[in-house]
């Protein structure tokens, strides 16, 4: 009764208090005239693709205009005894202020050249912050185009082995050690998927965002509590009524957006549609496969006054991932030596994940100084998971007679065994936040603080087994106790038991208490500009369910950022940043092997030290100076209480026993710039190092360990055609450690996949663009269109093989292990078409 007591004055105090997040740039001055009198009703304004926004100036001369993020306008002054003005390339990020106080005259002036550059003026530099243009993620091409697709080339440190998932992991991490927030509301994903294509649709709704910033590693004490690297989106604030529409042969979106006539409401929805029918039927498999991923997001904004501002954001997602396997051939081996592996299914499965989200905040301005924000949220989903597939198969010789009627198929193939896979798991979670965040600004100080409130709310079952039969000799566990078997000369005694088998059922509960507090200063030492930032996090958590009772576990987390920017010729930046990362566990963190619980699993630690340059040069390239930008970021991550893993696909699985330590350290480049005039491309490219000592035997590879990356990015047109443009999109990555079952001893199998090598190609050709300045005549067609696009998209433009995994075949007569790679998708085509109005 205390508790519910507690918790309820908790509530009601949070209930009653309100609170602010980060502010839209603002532009703000005094407009006098040429007697250096204040000018009275001046109408500031700024137009651009979403609309027109505009304020008047008072008595006094003075406006101030909100500007949209990270996205340049010209600012227009009008009046009708004055002379029309502007300034252009106002350009500002997140909680930026520009003053400009401009003078009117009776002549003809237009102020140009002013830039005001988000790397140069925003925070991100300093804070090791990426900011990816939302314009180039809708025009990203990919099997999974969107923020985590553009992330995997652009974000430093991030790598990837499987186009079908939008996961990814960082810097030797794995792929739940990464925070996403969308609006400061933190979003969470299904927990039993475990293959890529079942994934279907990620939370963010690429049409609906404004700006997307992505860290590393070394990130502040604002952002939670995971080892590896944040995801902060930003969903934009309508000013206009508009609609985007795309669709492909992959699925499509619809998006509405519009305002209420006094301003004071607005709001995006869209409802997204996507089939992997296209991409998995160009794997191996024959498969009966229907799957069906939808999905419904809105958010909706209230501002009644200048102090109050109210936002929701919902979303309905239901997942179906219905796959019947009928036959598969994979030819492997060498040139001298091919081998054909034959596999005949009988089954099918039927996966659901039904997702519900939904978040409100309450915003106020307390004073110019203090702002507070309040954010309640709610996650819930219900998944199942159930398969029954029997696959048998066998080896053979490859036909390798060219002109041959059977030539690659399978000759002499002789079955060599049967493998059953039967589960039916089923999971219902429900997840509760109430967070409660402060902002203070003192003179060139600014304090941040935040309080939170989380209950999880478990329901798990799980039966899983697998029974493998060969030449009609069942195999036993290679866990299993010894027990004699020389069958066929003696008869075997022991009891029959399924190769693998996990049986459990867990109603647990996780309590959680959160905060931070963090402090940033911006000044300068001579003519060189400091920026320091210093902070911490607490977190206290305990687990209990039936028959679950965990002890109070509690983590402090101190975190610091330092950045100088040299009185220099060379427009260059340092920054050094890094504390303790701790990551608490989560449900999937406790549960091992088995399916058991494990409530005492401390968390996993990680102490990371980041050292980057960030230089920005104009380069000559045909002739003309264009701005180009190299970052530069070494790390190292020393980590402690490691909670080891197996890595299958996209499903991890925990041993839930924090006996290990590791480390990783690495190099990260990229470099952004304008190859061709008036667009962006990038390059990066990447080392990493990361291992883990279990139980003192030494250390091995992690199950991320991946070398090294190259990412590239490049877009184009063609001079004499304009509105024909191209996207490339170009990933190579060394191959993981993945090359062994996922039941061995990790220090007996360290064999690695190949290399992952990818190209996906995009062309498109631009039917109408806002930004077009060949307007059209009212009579077209066209005219409704702000971007009308149609194009070409081809996935694995190289058909490289790429295999995710290894299936694993046991030969009775040679007693060999086979590994079979299980590839990903081949070359694949498909037309796109894209409307905005």
């Amino acid at each position: 009764m205390k508790k519910i007591n507690k918790l309820l004055t908790l509530l009601i105090i949070l209930l009653g208090t309100v609170a602010f997040a980060q502010n839209k740039p603002v532009i703000f001055g005094v407009i006098i005239d040429e007697n250096n009198k204040p000018v009275e009703g001046v109408n500031v304004y700024y137009a651009d693709i979403e609309g027109t926004k505009r304020t008047v100036t008072n008595k006094t001369g003075f406006y101030k205009l909100e500007l949209p993020v990270d996205r340049e306008v010209i600012v227009w002054f009008e009046h009708i005894s004055f002379a029309l003005s502007s300034i252009e390339g106002v350009k500002l990020t997140w909680n930026d202020t520009f003053q400009f106080n401009p003078v009117m005259v009776t002549g003809i002036t237009e102020i140009r050249g002013v830039v005001i550059d988000v790397d140069k003026n925003g925070r991100g530099k300093v804070e090791g912050l990426t900011n990816v243009p939302p314009e180039v993620i809708i025009k990203m091409v990919g099997p999974n185009a969107g923020v985590e697709n553009i992330i995997k080339t652009m974000g430093l440190g991030v790598s990837f082995n499987n186009e079908l998932s939008t996961q990814y992991n960082v810097r030797g991490g794995n792929y739940d050690e990464n925070l996403v927030y969308v609006n400061d509301v933190e979003i969470y994903r299904p927990f039993l998927i475990r293959s890529g294509q079942q994934e279907g649709l990620s939370f963010t709704n690429s049409n609906m965002v404004e700006s997307v910033d992505f860290s590393s590693g070394g990130f502040q004490s604002r952002f939670g509590d995971k080892l590896s690297s944040v995801l902060d989106i930003k969903y934009r604030r309508p000013t206009r009524y508009a609609a985007a529409l795309e669709a492909s042969f992959l699925g499509g979106s619809l998006t509405l957006e519009g305002l209420s006539k006094d301003e004071k409401w607005s709001a995006i929805v869209g409802a997204r549609y996507r089939d992997n029918s296209l991409l998995v039927n160009s794997q191996e498999t024959e498969t009966n496969f229907k799957p069906t991923f939808a999905d419904v997001q809105t958010i909706v904004n209230f501002r009644p006054n200048a102090k109050w501002d109210f936002s929701f954001i919902g979303n309905i997602s239901q997942n179906k991932y219905h796959y019947q396997p009928l036959y598969r051939q994979t030819n492997f081996g060498t040139v001298d030596d091919p081998i054909a592996l034959q596999i005949f299914y009988d089954g099918q499965e039927k996966d659901e994940y039904k997702t519900y989200f939904g978040a409100l905040t309450s915003e106020y301005k307390v004073s110019d100084n203090f702002k507070l924000k309040l954010i309640g949220s709610a996650y819930h989903t219900q998944e199942q998971e159930y398969f029954d597939i029997l696959a048998a198969y066998a080896l053979g010789n490859v036909d390798t007679n060219i002109g041959s009627d059977t030539y690659g198929a399978c000759v002499d193939c002789v079955t060599v065994g049967e493998q059953l896979n039967h589960a039916r798991n089923d999971l219902d979670a429900l997840i509760v936040n109430a967070e409660l965040k402060g902002y203070h600004t003192i003179k060139k100080h600014f304090v941040e603080w935040g309080a939170k409130y989380t209950r999880e709310d478990i329901r798990d079952r799980i039966v899983e087994w697998e029974v493998i039969d060969s030449a009609g000799f069942s195999i036993r566990p290679p866990v299993a106790d010894f027990v004699p078997n020389d069958q066929p000369y003696s008869p075997y005694t022991g009891p029959l038991v399924p190769y693998q088998n996990t049986r459990a059922t867990n109603f647990a509960q996780i309590n959680r208490l959160s905060g931070y507090a963090q402090w940033s200063y911006k000044d300068s030492i001579g003519n060189s500009i400091i920026y320091m930032n210093a902070g911490g996090r607490v977190h206290q958590w305990q687990v209990t369910g039936d028959n679950i009772d965990g002890k109070s576990q509690i983590v402090i987390s101190p975190r610091a950022q330092f950045a100088i920017k040299p009185n220099s010729k060379r427009d260059m930046l340092f920054r050094l940043s890094g504390g303790f990362y701790y990551q608490p566990p989560f449900y999937r963190e406790l549960r091992d092997s088995l399916g058991m619980v494990r409530p005492n699993v401390k968390a996993q630690r990680s102490i990371h030290v980041v050292l980057a340059n960030d230089y920005s040069f104009k380069l000559n390239v045909g002739d003309t100076l264009r701005p180009f930008r190299l970052v530069t970021e070494v790390y190292y991550k020393d980590l402690n209480d490691v909670n080891t893993y197996t890595l299958e696909n996209v499903r991890i699985r925990y041993r839930a026993d924090n006996n290990a330590v590791a480390y990783a350290y690495g190099l990260d480049m990229r470099l952004n710039g304008e190859f061709v005039p008036g667009t962006e491309s990038w390059i990066t490219v990447g080392y990493m190092r990361t291992e883990e000592n279990i139980n003192n035997k030494g250390y091995i590879a992690r199950p991320t360990d991946q070398r090294l990356k190259f990412g590239l990015l490049f877009t184009d047109y063609v001079p004499n055609i304009p509105s024909l443009k191209m996207y490339l999109n170009l990933v190579y990555n060394t191959g993981l450690p993945g090359g062994s079952p996922s039941y061995a001893d990790p220090y007996v199998y360290q064999t690695r996949l190949n290399d992952y090598r990818r190209a996906d190609a995009g062309f498109s050709y631009v039917l109408q663009d806002v930004t077009d300045k060949r307007l059209k005549s009212d009579k077209s067609w066209l005219k409704p269109f702000k971007e009308l696009t149609m194009g070409l998209e081809i996935f694995n433009l190289f058909n490289n093989q790429n295999a995710i995994t290894n299936t694993w075949v046991r030969d009775v007569y040679s007693k060999n292990q086979y590994g079979i790679p299980n590839y990903l998708t081949s070359r694949v085509f498909s037309l796109k078409l894209s409307a905005r109005i």
